[in-house]
C-alpha cells in the first residue's frame, strides 16, 4: 500500500491532499468535503480507510487553499460556491488521470454535504472518467441544473433522524436521471455520530461500489 501527500494543481494554486493507493487497487475514490470541514474529517478518514481494505484506493483533498480556507473562517464566501468546489473537483479529477498507480482506475466521487452537489456537477462535466458518485448526508439538490446531467449511478446516503436533508435528497432524486439508490440509515443523524451509524454508511458504500465495479464491463460493452 502505497501513502503519500500530495499537492493538486488547481486554479493556479495547490491543494494538499493525502493519497493511499492499495496493490491491486480496483478503482480511486475522491472525497469532497463539507462546508467548514477538511480532508482531515474523522468521518471521511474512518469510511476511506474502511473501502481501503475493499482494494479501492482514496484521495483526500482540501478544495481550498490555504488562504482561502483561512478567509472563509471569517467570510463563508467559498463553502457553498458549488461551482468553485466542481471546479477543483475535476481538477483533481485530471490529475489522479496523469499519476502511474491512478490513470487507469475509475473513479468514485464520494461528497458529503456541500460537497456532494460538488461530486454531481464534476460528474456532470466528466462523464466519461466518474464511475459512481456517492453522497453522505449530502446536498445534492444545491448542483442544480447538473442534476439531470449526471450519467454515473448515485448512491444517496442519509441519516433517517436528518429529516430535513432526506427530504432535500429525495427531492434531488427525483431530479436524477441516472440510476441512483437512496439509502436510509435507521436512528442516525446528519453527522452519523450514533453507535454503529458511520460503520453502516461505510459497508453501504464499499457494496455499492462493488456491485458498480462489477457491473461495468457490461455496461462498456458495445449494443
Amino acid at each position: 500500500m502505497k501513502s503519500e501527500t500530495v499537492l493538486v494543481p488547481a486554479d493556479g494554486g495547490t491543494l494538499p491532499g493525502d493519497l493511499v493507493v492499495p496493490d491491486s487497487a480496483r478503482a480511486v475514490v475522491l472525497f469532497a468535503h463539507g462546508s467548514g470541514s477538511s480532508r482531515h474529517s474523522p468521518r471521511n478518514q474512518a469510511v476511506a480507510a474502511a473501502l481501503r481494505e475493499a482494494a479501492l484506493a482514496t484521495l483526500l483533498i482540501d478544495l481550498l487553499t490555504a488562504e482561502e480556507e483561512n478567509e472563509d473562517v471569517v467570510t463563508g464566501e467559498y463553502r457553498f460556491d458549488i461551482a468553485l468546489l466542481g471546479r477543483r473537483l475535476v481538477a483533481a479529477m485530471e490529475w489522479l488521470g496523469a499519476q502511474p498507480g491512478t490513470r487507469d482506475l475509475p473513479i468514485v466521487l464520494f461528497g458529503a454535504s456541500t460537497g456532494a452537489a460538488a461530486a454531481l456537477q464534476a460528474a456532470a462535466e466528466r462523464p466519461d472518467r466518474v464511475l459512481t458518485v456517492v453522497s453522505r448526508g449530502g446536498r445534492p439538490d444545491m448542483a442544480g441544473d447538473a442534476l439531470p446531467a449526471v450519467r454515473a449511478p448515485v448512491l444517496l446516503v442519509v441519516g433517517g433522524d436528518d429529516h430535513e436533508v432526506l427530504r432535500l435528497n429525495e427531492e434531488a432524486a427525483r431530479r436524477l436521471r441516472a440510476a441512483n439508490s437512496l439509502c436510509v440509515i435507521p436512528g442516525a443523524t446528519h453527522l452519523f455520530e450514533e453507535p454503529g451509524a458511520l460503520e453502516q454508511v461505510a459497508v453501504t458504500v464499499r457494496d455499492w461500489c462493488e456491485e458498480r465495479l462489477r457491473a461495468a464491463p457490461a455496461e462498456q460493452e458495445p449494443s
